[in-house]
């Protein structure tokens, strides 16, 4: 079988973690085509399979998984021990949120930035699953979540809100059907383990169906759901904000339900020193203080845990 290429088996460890070859590939700075040709030719070298390849994403199989488990923490080490040789711009700042409140919170807001710092050179990324700071050269991100990330410093932004929302096609065709009776509308699961809808109805009061319409694996697919007019969701007002305002989706009813998760800056106390990053936390604070005081008073009572 001759040496392995270490770049094969770097590439592999990529994949296998993700469990997504179009999201290894965009990290990888590679095509799809190329690397699922990478990963082929490491099996063939190893006369293993060591993927099962679905229309949702690749699993590894037995052997994929004792490869992982032998080399995946030799690469750890390797990046870590390197991590402190990344030489940078020291202007430049990489920084990693959600997709939700990237694109609805942040991005509209980043001409101010750039007009207040035209210096910084910013690189955005944009994915659902947490950056590892201690393994990838991000220096700060946008979280969701109840700000308990141990190593981190976290500061919270502000809060957010849930009410159900629909497509003006949903509620056209619903008719006369009372938007505050949402029995009688079909409803969107929201990916488990979520217990929002619970919590509404325990909250408001009404007859909480016994089924969904369809339920989905990721916040992304249940939001196109929405705006396509399939159902109901339970959207969140700091995300739905910009679809509500250009009339894509409509709040049913007037309630707004409060969640104990808020938004948050997060970031590894290597970052404290860097002076983009302090540039940015600045600008990035005084927003979401301005962001607080121009939102109305949504919901009342305690919060729902």
């Amino acid at each position: 079988m001759g040496k392995l290429p270490l770049g094969l088996l770097q590439q592999f460890v990529l994949v296998a973690r993700q469990g997504n070859l179009s999201h290894a590939a965009a990290q990888a700075n590679l095509t799809v085509s190329a690397l699922s040709h990478q990963m082929r030719q490491l099996e063939e070298r190893l006369e293993r399979r060591l993927f099962e390849r679905g229309p949702r994403g690749v699993k590894l199989t037995v052997d994929g998984r004792h490869l992982l488990e032998a080399v995946g923490e030799h690469f750890d080490g390797i990046e870590h021990a390197l991590a402190r040789y990344h030489t940078r711009h020291h202007d430049g700042l990489t920084l990693s949120a959600s997709p939700g409140i990237m694109s609805s919170w942040l991005v509209p807001r980043l001409p101010r930035l750039v007009a207040a710092h035209p210096d910084l050179e910013l690189s955005l990324q944009s994915s659902s699953t947490l950056v590892d700071f201690a393994l990838e050269p991000v220096d700060v991100g946008l979280r969701y979540g109840r700000g308990e990330w141990a190593g981190l410093h976290s500061e919270r932004l502000f809060g957010e809100w849930i009410a159900p929302v629909a497509a003006p096609a949903l509620v056209a065709r619903m008719g006369d059907a009372d938007p505050r009776d949402l029995s009688r509308w079909p409803l969107l699961g929201e990916p488990t383990p979520s217990t929002r809808w619970h919590d509404w109805f325990t909250r408001y009061g009404g007859t909480r169906p016994t089924r969904y319409v369809a339920q989905f694996d990721s916040l992304d697919a249940l939001r196109h759901a929405a705006l396509e007019g399939l159902g109901v969701a339970l959207g969140r007002m700091v995300t739905s904000k910009s679809l509500i305002d250009a009339g894509r989706l409509q709040v049913l009813g007037d309630e707004y339900m409060p969640v104990a998760e808020a938004y948050w800056l997060v970031y590894p106390p290597r970052s404290l020193e860097h002076r983009g990053m302090q540039a940015f936390r600045e600008w990035l604070l005084a927003e979401a203080d301005d962001y607080c005081r121009q939102m109305p008073a949504l919901g009342s009572g305690m919060t729902i845990d």
